[in-house]
């Protein structure tokens, strides 16, 4: 063989080669995408977004409340009481430290407040709640819920997505992808009054999940209940008809559009959004017409109170949503002021928070259970992580992620009981533990979910909420 004819060889093979590897490489990802676009199809799920999907197994929970109660509160002034730490208020922790601490710790701090023991479960409440107390009966206090993160931004990510490191699809958007939604006309997954710090849109987003997946926010936590409505809800120049037909037009020429471009996930996601928009018109202001409800369920609620008029005002337009079937519902307490992350002034930052959310939480408790909601809504009650029972300066708590309170109430759980411990000071989980990813893993069980099995498909792995952990609570389903 000739030099030149090798040269020619050689040119034409890496010619036909580069054609070959681009070739190999557009395989791939239409492949993935087409594993993407199939992963619903694997886990059991419809074609159609927004239609109602079947469960893995018998639901226990058909809808999920969650009441986020951002910046930490403390379990030892609330739902966790510790005699001992009382006992030895002032001295040196005697056990280790975390090696990573958010900040200097001192001395052993006892709660300010009392515990009573309340309902026919004798579970103990601090002095802070004494509306929420008197359903003691109804709740399931889990005790031993721990994470791995003590920074605010960290730990919320943690909470809402399973991950303090990436950005990934929220709880809610998960459930949203695994169900559906029961009601066309409105959102799946709506958080009324979210918090735009610490992850922000990330806590209620739907990162690589389908666009329809994400939460739909009603207003932030730095406008008033009484002034988060959804944006741009009436239209005053275009009459409805008018509107349809516009739509109409607008679909026809983005179905031309998807049919050259085959699928694309972001434009089926724009298209579904602006039909949901247009049903919305007609549905969601009757739904935050707060003024349909009467006196009685408004004193219920605190809306009647300064003090308890914006939380009990979420409240109660998250049970509307409820009770219209929006599958998930988030209400988030906070303020720029005095969140629940008492570094100083733990009695006058957590009376107050207390005060604004006790009644409302009751109220809500009280309401779904009298129109029969509470059996299948499950209630989940918490914040990102708890506080230290060692003082920060004289009289604050600093950051404690390893062991903390959160309660479910409804929905398939067992009521009246505690589950799991922290030490007989209060700073770790010790007893069944839970850790973040067995809370996120036992939610999606009551609502009908294998978390396990809940799967997508992106950047070549296979996604879910618990990474590759999570074990469910079974000793506390009903």
């Amino acid at each position: 063989m000739s030099p030149t004819l090798h040269l020619s060889n050689r040119r034409q093979l890496l010619k036909t080669s580069a054609v070959g590897f681009g070739h190999l490489a557009l395989s791939a990802l239409l492949q993935e995408h087409a594993g993407a676009a199939d992963s619903s199809k694997r886990a059991g799920l419809s074609a159609e977004p927004l239609a109602t999907q079947a469960t893995h197994f018998p639901a226990r929970a058909k809808r999920a409340i969650f009441l986020f109660m951002k910046g930490g509160p403390s379990h030892v002034d609330t739902f966790d009481p510790k005699p001992q730490l009382t006992r030895d208020h002032g001295n040196p922790p005697p056990f280790e430290l975390p090696r990573v601490t958010f900040a200097q710790q001192g001395n052993l701090l006892k709660s300010p407040w009392k515990f009573h023991r309340y309902g026919e479960s004798g579970l103990p409440v601090s002095e802070l709640f004494p509306h929420v107390a008197q359903h003691v009966d109804d709740l399931c206090m889990l005790r031993s819920v721990h994470g791995t993160n003590p920074a605010h931004g960290g730990a919320l990510l943690k909470l809402h997505t399973g991950s303090d490191q990436f950005v990934r699809p929220s709880l809610g958007a998960w459930i949203t992808y695994g169900l559906g939604t029961e009601n066309q006309n409105l959102p799946a997954f709506i958080t009324i009054c979210p918090t735009l710090a610490h992850g922000g849109v990330n806590n209620w987003g739907s990162a690589f999940l389908p666009a329809y997946c994400q939460g739909t926010p009603i207003g932030n936590a730095s406008i008033g209940a009484v002034n988060s409505t959804v944006k741009h809800i009436h239209n005053p120049r275009i009459d409805s008809v008018t509107q349809r037909k516009q739509l109409d037009l607008l679909r026809m020429m983005n179905q031309e559009h998807l049919k050259l471009s085959d699928a694309d996930q972001a434009l089926e996601g724009r298209l579904n959004s602006f039909e949901l928009a247009f049903r919305m018109q007609s549905t969601m202001p009757e739904v935050q017409d707060l003024s349909q409800e009467s006196a009685v369920t408004h004193k219920l609620y605190g809306t009647d109170d300064p003090v308890t008029e914006d939380f009990g005002r979420q409240c109660l337009m998250a049970r509307r949503f409820l009770e219209r079937d929006v599958r998930f519902v988030q209400v988030t307490h906070s303020d720029s002021e005095v969140q629940w992350d008492q570094h100083s002034n733990l009695y006058l930052g957590h009376t107050k928070n207390a005060a604004e959310v006790d009644k409302p939480i009751a109220g809500l408790l009280t309401d779904l259970k009298s129109r029969g909601l509470l059996e299948d809504t499950l209630v989940l009650w918490g914040g990102e992580f708890g506080r230290t029972p060692t003082a920060q300066g004289t009289d604050g708590r600093d950051h404690n992620p390893h062991g903390f309170t959160m309660w479910m109430a409804g929905g398939g759980v067992k009521s009246g009981m505690a589950y799991g411990a922290t030490d007989e000071y209060g700073y770790y989980a010790i007893e069944n533990k839970m850790h973040v990813h067995d809370l996120h893993a036992t939610v999606l069980h009551l609502m009908g979910l294998d978390h396990e099995s809940l799967t997508f498909r992106y950047a070549g792995r296979d996604f879910r909420l618990t990474d590759v952990a999570g074990v469910v609570a079974k000793d506390i389903l009903s």
